[in-house]
């Protein structure tokens, strides 16, 4: 029972690293987007491309946490989809007010999906600082 578990939790993370890698591609496109515009308009433009790749970057994240969401219903490990959802966002998180509870033979999913949270809201931040270097120095990021 044990190595289905841990196979879960590995096919989890590899789901979450692809999405995760996609959504760094976007955002990596949007942070490099340059246009001809007067000084106003490229202050503007810059906020605009950062609050883009915020956006981009958050809604990976829905889409992972829904992605461990649905793993928990698949092994009927929380019983509805509202449940699903808030448990995996915070645990994902790391935020863990343990209100609601997985079953108890599901439990190691939920500490296998943290770690996965922190790792890729290190990645997450990695992206911005690429992003914002890119959009206020780029004549200087090589």
């Amino acid at each position: 029972m044990i190595l289905t578990k841990i196979l879960i939790a590995t096919i989890m993370l590899v789901l979450t690293t692809a999405i995760h890698a996609s959504g760094m591609m976007l955002a990596m496109k949007l942070s490099c987007r340059t246009a001809d515009t007067g000084k106003i308009f490229r202050v503007c433009s810059r906020v605009l491309r950062l609050s883009l790749i915020v956006i981009c970057m958050f809604i990976v994240t829905l889409i992972e946490v829904a992605a461990w969401a649905g793993a928990y219903l698949a092994v009927d490990a929380i019983e509805a989809l509202e449940k699903a959802i808030y448990f995996s966002m915070v645990t994902y998180t790391t935020l863990g007010y343990g209100d609601v509870l997985l079953d108890e033979n599901w439990r190691v999913l939920a500490s296998y999906q943290a770690a996965n949270g922190i790792i890729m809201f290190g990645w997450t931040t990695a992206i911005i600082i690429y992003a914002i270097r890119q959009v206020y120095f780029e004549g200087d990021v090589q």
